[in-house]
């Protein structure tokens, strides 16, 4: 093993994917860079004191004081508020992340779980279970209102595979000035906000967590919404009050709720959540793919290449504030 990596990944795998295959599909792009693989805590201490990038999960600060040559920090999240990102660009290190890799996933999910509401998938998986043959009733999509609050990768990537099911789509985002590719556009604003809800069949949370957003989805909005509306959150489980949201289910002034996120999270086994036959409930599993390391690796090898050339680095979040 070499002394000198250009590039560290660190040992501690992601979403319960192995490091292997992420620091093969970088080796694969950079044919003409050194991609070591530390397997343990020794490896971790003795390769980033050489490299010039290094990228996992985290980068504990004892490893940051030994990282002498750092230039760039490639997170594996898209979140990064577990990162010591201050240290990091006080240390003239730029931080980048995962964001977007997860999008096509998640915007399938999204839609996935509109199509089992429309057409009432999860009733006729809970007859099946009962032996039971009896016809129900079922919508359509098509002519329908979605919101999508956030309009990101993900926002962006569920507004593309809507294109062909003839909805009406409306955008929230921060800056509605710069529009966007929904039918209508519209501001964090409270009163655009409830707006919106007010004309949607389903409201779909893709945004991230800020103090800002941070309980975005409470009871006000919950009311807001028609009776028949589905709340689909992709995001992080405290955009919406759970209590809320509880309530609003089980008194039936909402339709349903499919929930990839909840807060807390992991759900506790004796939730009410759990017995709510209409919510649906995945363990945040929403941005699983295959293919997260294919296009992790297409960012970093990407930023390699950015660096090299002294350009502003893709998926950037954060700018070192001082160089060696």
């Amino acid at each position: 093993m070499t002394s000198t990596p250009d590039i560290v990944v660190l040992r501690e795998g992601t979403e319960g994917l192995s490091m292997e295959p992420y620091a093969a599909e970088l080796r694969k792009r950079l044919p003409d860079r050194t991609v070591a693989l530390a397997r343990t805590p020794k490896e971790e201490r003795e390769l980033v004191e050489h490299a010039r990038i290094v990228t996992g999960i985290t980068l504990e600060k004892s490893l940051l004081a030994r990282a002498s040559n750092l230039d760039l920090f490639a997170c594996t999240f898209a979140g990064t508020d577990h990162v010591p990102v201050n240290e990091l660009a006080a240390n003239g290190v730029a931080v980048t992340n995962a964001g977007g890799i997860h999008a096509p996933g998640i915007a399938e999910q999204a839609l996935g779980n509109m199509l089992v509401f429309t057409r009432r998938l999860h009733e006729g998986w809970r007859q099946k279970q009962r032996a039971e043959w009896r016809h129900f009733q079922s919508g359509e999509l098509t002519g329908s209102t979605v919101t999508i609050i956030g309009l990101g990768s993900i926002g962006q990537a569920l507004v593309q595979r809507l294109e062909g099911f003839e909805v009406h789509t409306i955008g929230i985002r921060y800056t509605p000035e710069k529009g966007g590719p929904t039918d209508e556009v519209h501001g964090f604003d409270e009163d655009a906000i409830h707006d919106a809800l007010s004309q949607s069949d389903f409201v779909v949370i893709a945004c991230p967590l800020t103090d800002e957003t941070r309980g975005l989805i409470g009871e006000a909005e919950l009311a807001t919404m028609p009776p028949h509306a589905v709340l689909i959150n992709t995001a992080r489980g405290p955009l919406v009050e759970t209590d809320a949201l509880v309530s609003a289910l089980r008194s039936n002034a909402l339709g349903g709720a499919a929930l990839d996120v909840t807060d807390p999270e992991p759900l506790p086994e004796n939730h009410p959540l759990w017995t709510l036959e209409n919510c649906l409930i995945t363990p945040h599993t929403g941005g699983h793919t295959p293919k997260h390391w294919e296009r992790l690796a297409d960012i970093v090898a990407e930023n390699v290449g950015r660096l090299d050339a002294g350009e502003d680095l893709q998926n950037q979040i954060v700018a070192p504030s001082s160089s060696r």
